[in-house]
């Protein structure tokens, strides 16, 4: 994919032509993935309400905030070493679009948790990964409890590590947030968070084999820090 088409991926800003667009950016998962909890809730989800980030079905996100600072690895560390034998197998990869991929990815797959869109989530997600996170969608809505989630600005999106195994990349990405997270039950009483807002940092790790011709990158682990 050349930078150009790269580039109109991430103008684009209606979600239906992102959930398409992303698989250019995001995707393609590869043997690797962090296994989901014990109970079946994804790596670093909180059972305070504080991850994965969700929200109301029928209530729309607040406007998100300009994206803050991006941070790339110097070249001559053991990661920007890393990243260059990526770029070296696949000639398109740019650290800086990466990281754009990775934030728009991050708010749709933000949004698609909320809202329980399944379709999404698949599209941008591991199948692992996206099984992880289908098992607290189901719990939570036969328990009839709602999540209640804003991201109300994107402070730093950072590429914390970096591996190539063969021809597979992965790619972990820090995300530092502000966030509103609050689950209420069936009846309305808040059974945890709450609407305060909180600095959030979340740690999601994308992987490709480079030599695919699928040059879509996906979502294959999560925690937080």
């Amino acid at each position: 994919m050349t930078g150009g088409a790269v580039e109109i991926i991430l103008l684009a800003m209606v979600a239906g032509f992102l959930v398409l667009r992303l698989r250019s950016v995001l995707g393609r998962r590869q043997g690797f993935e962090r296994p989901p909890l014990a109970d079946g809730r994804p790596a670093g989800y909180d059972p305070r309400g504080a991850r994965p980030a969700d929200a109301l079905p029928d209530e729309p996100p607040a406007p998100a905030a300009p994206s803050g600072r991006r941070t790339i690895p110097d070249r001559r560390s053991p990661v920007g070493q890393a990243l260059s034998r990526i770029a070296g197998l696949d000639a398109s990869f740019d650290p800086s679009r990466f990281l754009d991929g990775a934030e728009a990815a991050f708010r749709m797959i933000v949004q698609a948790f909320a809202a329980s869109d399944r379709g999404t989530l698949r599209a941008l997600l591991s199948d692992d990964a996206y099984a992880g996170f289908a098992k607290v969608l189901d719990a939570r809505e036969a328990a009839g409890e709602h999540q209640r989630t804003e991201l109300r600005a994107v402070h730093e999106v950072a590429i914390e590590a970096a591996d190539l195994r063969g021809k597979v990349a992965d790619i972990t990405v820090r995300f530092v947030t502000d966030q509103i997270n609050m689950t209420t039950g069936s009846g309305g009483e808040v059974v945890s968070g709450s609407d305060a807002v909180t600095e959030l940092t979340d740690l999601w790790t994308f992987q490709r084999e480079l030599t695919s011709a699928d040059p879509t990158w996906k979502l294959v682990g999560t925690g937080s820090q």
